[in-house]
């Protein structure tokens, strides 16, 4: 019989008793300093506590839930064990423990897994359509400020923005037409704001709430104001299809969730990593074919020529923009400018520019 000194407590009060404890052939008897028996636990009822490698935590099944005894005397603790089966934490009821714990651990990361490459876009997409367009405007002003502020190239003294100068009114005013024919021609709930900005590559990017950049190069390298035009339709089509949101959600689930639950898209770097995720994220091609089909629509609901939009990304595939993949090159651009023209051929009627000559040429000088 090996004894020891232990520490008690009964479960009740939050007070430690330090004892005496004793293996013997049955039980693990637990007596007081002045030899009084307080207590006797069968080993089949010992139920082992979590506690550290060097110390035995037991309770007693059928007793007080908070009921237990704390060993550290090491020869006591191998006694013990060795008539306890259960709490033989090398012997093979822990191995199988263990295994179990590993086991979980392994399901649930796999489960993890498999919500975010299969949930999240599922249940992304399943959400987007019924955000509150509300909400979405505030999500959109926030990432547009993140959004400036990681475009802006200081172009030494111009501003961020084209067409502020007076000289370059006649471009903005330009510009604020063709913007107005398209936004009576898609009839969206929400109102854009579209803008040009001084960079030099040849895209335009869509934010979450009618925010739409028109980069300088794109306005540049265009060889009419229908290409221009039919860049802006696509990018209208991931607003009214609500895919920069829905991208949103995809790239950073919850938080997204709670923060439009919340209404809040300021706090914790929320709008920075919004910002970041609109503008290094690109669509998938379902989602880019779908963007396609709709600016072809848009371009003949206003009379302009939807295969603009074909020829714009023929002539400039293959160039590596930031944001939307709308000008990348891939193995399937072929096959897209071929959907985008058998849609254009479709659309009745006859074509007229999106843009006077005079409005094309204020158009091209919108940046001075």
């Amino acid at each position: 019989m090996t004894v020891a000194a232990g520490l008690y407590f009964d479960g009740v009060t939050s007070t430690r008793h330090s004892v005496t404890v004793e293996a013997t052939a049955e039980a693990v008897r637990i007596t007081t300093t002045d030899s009084t028996v307080i207590a006797e636990w069968p080993y089949p009822q010992l139920r082992a506590k979590s506690s550290p490698d060097d110390v035995l935590r037991v309770g007693r099944a059928g007793g007080p839930e908070l009921a237990r005894l704390e060993i550290r005397d090491q020869a006591l603790i191998a006694d013990i064990e060795q008539h306890a089966e259960a709490l033989n934490r090398k012997g093979p009821t822990e191995r199988r423990l263990r295994h179990r714990a590993v086991l979980w651990s392994v399901a649930a990361t796999t489960s993890l897994v498999l919500v975010a490459v299969f949930g999240l876009p599922i249940l992304a997409g399943q959400i987007a359509p019924h955000v509150p367009l509300s909400v979405e405007r505030k999500l959109g002003a926030a990432i547009d400020t993140q959004a400036r502020s990681m475009l802006d190239q200081k172009h030494g003294d111009k501003p961020f923005e084209c067409g502020t100068a007076d000289a370059e009114a006649a471009g903005r005013a330009a510009l604020g037409i063709l913007i107005g024919r398209l936004e009576q021609g898609a009839g969206l709930p929400i109102p854009l704001n579209a803008t040009v900005i001084r960079r030099n590559e040849t895209n335009a990017i869509a934010l979450p709430g009618g925010h739409i950049y028109v980069f300088e190069g794109l306005v540049t390298k265009a060889l009419s104001a229908d290409e221009v035009a039919a860049v802006i339709a696509h990018e209208i089509g991931h607003v009214a299809h609500r895919d920069g949101t829905r991208s949103l959600l995809e790239a950073a689930g919850l938080s997204f969730l709670f923060g439009m639950l919340l209404g809040d898209f300021t706090g914790g770097g929320l709008a920075v990593i919004a910002a970041r995720t609109v503008l290094q994220s690109a669509y998938s091609r379902k989602v880019e074919a779908a963007a396609d089909l709709y600016g072809v629509g848009l371009m003949g609901k206003i009379g302009a020529d939807g295969h603009a939009l074909g020829t714009i990304l023929e002539r400039i595939a293959g160039q590596v923009e930031p944001g939307s993949d709308l000008l990348q090159d891939h193995p399937q651009t072929k096959d897209r400018i071929a959907a985008i023209n058998a849609a254009a051929a479709a659309m009745p009627g006859s074509r007229q520019p999106a843009l006077s000559p005079p409005q094309w040429a204020a158009l091209k000088r919108i940046c001075g």
